[in-house]
């Protein structure tokens, strides 16, 4: 049985860790195309230009065009040709950093968030959308990012929504990884298609990915609240370090190597809805998690332990939350196809998968979330 774990060359985190840049740009070049919005980029411009002078490299400005289109990687990459930039770096939130992993498509990345609202900065894969911001296509690649590199002193500065968002990402690890290893089903740490060869290709979990799994939920649950105080008032503590640690280090490595499941898909299920489309991925994964332990009848302790966090944090617990205030059956069914499909990863469940079971876990799972909700304020 073959098994992958696959990781970024080096993760680096602190504050003011952007000062450092330039060393990990002359570690790979002499130059980068900085991709980032711009409004990111000039948050930073200053960290920027005393890491360039110090380490003598040069950096240029790829001012992203807001969405992670098939069009903008093109002109980004003219763009780094006609500039000679060696490196890429990937600068700000998500859809930039997926840009930036196209744009460079396996060689010299280096990831710097600007925020840690997901776990994804750390994957060698990416998301591309059309112009219209509907869904277009995966991007896989050969390796990881050479750095990610997090200065949290920038991500403290940040509205705290957004590490927050981060942990409801993080919650799904754990569980989405338990299931997937009682299932013995492939992770997204074997090699991409495109780039099988011989024997290469479809791998199991490791020891260590369902480790830093089961690591991240513990984290999560007993640092969360604190780190979100201290990114209310946009200061670095402990907590907050801890935190966007597990979001992005715990829950990268344990998400892409340890396997998603249930709640994944049906986040991307939640998509035929209006209401959850205002909210950011993690907060909407934060409440398909709730469903998915719905849907393996999980022990009430874990359901109770998963809600009284959510609600600690202000993270999703029902529909109503994602501003989806008529539950719906038809409709609901409709999230549970897409969220069936073949090729989603709700089929790693360790037990058959019906489109009436998804749709009857999310209606209880709902009504379970309002109803625990409202008793929570009662008292």
């Amino acid at each position: 049985m073959r098994k992958a774990f696959i990781s970024p060359s080096k993760y680096v985190q602190g504050e003011d860790e952007l000062l450092n840049l330039g060393f990990y740009i002359k570690s790979l070049g002499e130059s980068a195309l900085i991709i980032g919005n711009k409004a990111d980029i000039d948050r930073v411009q200053d960290k920027l230009d005393q890491t360039a002078e110090k380490y003598n490299v040069k950096l240029h400005r790829g001012d992203f065009g807001g969405e992670a289109t098939r069009e903008e990687v093109k002109r980004l990459k003219e763009l780094a040709k006609e500039r000679g930039a060696d490196v890429v770096v990937g600068l700000g939130g998500g859809k930039a950093i997926d840009t930036s992993k196209v744009v460079a498509d396996g060689k010299n990345i280096i990831i710097c968030p600007t925020i840690a609202a997901q776990d994804a900065p750390t994957s060698h894969s990416a998301v591309l959308y059309t112009a219209d911001h509907q869904f277009d296509d995966y991007a896989y690649f050969i390796k990881n990012p050479d750095v990610v590199l997090m200065d949290t002193t920038v991500i403290a500065q940040a509205p705290s929504r957004f590490l927050v968002a981060g942990m409801g990402d993080c919650l799904a690890t754990y569980y989405e990884a338990r299931a997937t290893r009682q299932s013995n089903s492939n992770v997204n740490a074997g090699l991409p298609n495109g780039y099988h060869t011989g024997d290469t290709g479809p791998a199991k979990g490791t020891i260590a990915a369902m480790t830093l799994a089961e690591k991240s939920l513990e984290v999560i649950l007993e640092k969360g609240y604190d780190a979100k105080i201290a990114a209310d008032y946009n200061v670095v503590t402990q907590a907050l370090e801890d935190i966007v640690e597990a979001n992005t280090l715990l829950s990268g490595l344990g998400f892409e190597s340890g396997g998603l499941a249930a709640a994944h898909a049906i986040y991307n299920g939640l998509t035929v809805l209006d209401g959850p489309g205002n909210y950011y991925h993690g907060e909407q994964v934060a409440f398909t998690t709730l469903v998915q332990l719905v849907l393996e009848d999980a022990p009430k302790s874990e359901v109770e332990e998963l809600l009284d966090f959510s609600l600690s944090v202000g993270l999703p617990v029902s529909l109503a939350d994602l501003d989806v205030q008529e539950v719906n059956y038809e409709e609901i069914l409709k999230v549970a196809k897409k969220a069936c499909i073949p090729e989603e990863s709700i089929h790693s469940m360790p037990f058959e998968i019906t489109e009436e079971a998804v749709a009857n876990a999310i209606i209880v799972a709902d009504a379970m979330g309002r109803d625990y909700k409202a008793r929570k304020q009662e008292k």
